[in-house]
């Protein structure tokens, strides 16, 4: 099985940035928490944040900034529509049925394009809509423990990302590459 990382991997960008500037449009809260949003994207980058302050910092913005589910629901369809162009077709490629994407997207944002990625499987973060917050952040080292809960001792042959946030993947595959622009380096 092989295992992929969604952001900078598959989607050439960060999607939940990518989907927050999208969102601007309608909704004009976002610039409230525009700064806060790019600085936790550049310390996520640099792998400078904690999984609970990002969690805690996203979990504040999107109660204040979106009003229920229907409103995210509506703005995900017309992303998508303008953005599918960003997923790296090479990567798709790469992708079976049975391989799975794991990533600390949202499940909502990236279950919409589910039928063009090649595979069901997919390893999200979850929200809880009712109290419009995460309610299981697929980050980090949850990564292994949502991949564990799943699927228990199943080896992952391959696995693809572009950060080193996911060392803790990195950890339980056989063989690691690093997606950069495009590129595809063998690190393990």
């Amino acid at each position: 099985m092989k295992a992929f990382d969604f952001d900078n991997t598959i989607y050439q960008g960060e999607s939940s940035v990518d989907f927050a500037f999208f969102a601007l449009r309608k909704n004009k809260r976002i610039l409230l928490y525009l700064p806060s949003l790019l600085w936790n994207a550049v310390m996520y980058r640099l792998c400078l944040v904690s999984r609970d302050k990002l969690e805690k910092r996203i979990n504040n913005a999107v109660q204040f900034i979106f009003r229920d589910k229907n409103e995210i629901i509506s703005l995900t369809a017309g992303f998508w529509e303008r953005n599918y162009h960003k997923l790296d077709s090479r990567m798709l490629k790469r992708i079976n049925d049975d391989d799975i994407i794991i990533t600390a997207g949202p499940s909502f944002l990236i279950s919409a394009i589910a039928d063009r990625l090649g595979t069901s499987n997919l390893l999200c973060t979850e929200v809880d809509w009712e109290k419009m917050k995460i309610s299981f952040f697929n980050f980090g080292e949850n990564k292994v423990r949502r991949y564990r809960e799943l699927y228990g001792d199943e080896p992952v042959d391959c696995f693809y990302t572009d950060s080193y946030n996911d060392r803790s993947m990195m950890d339980i595959s056989e063989r690691v590459f690093l997606v950069k622009n495009g590129r595809i380096k063998s690190i393990k």
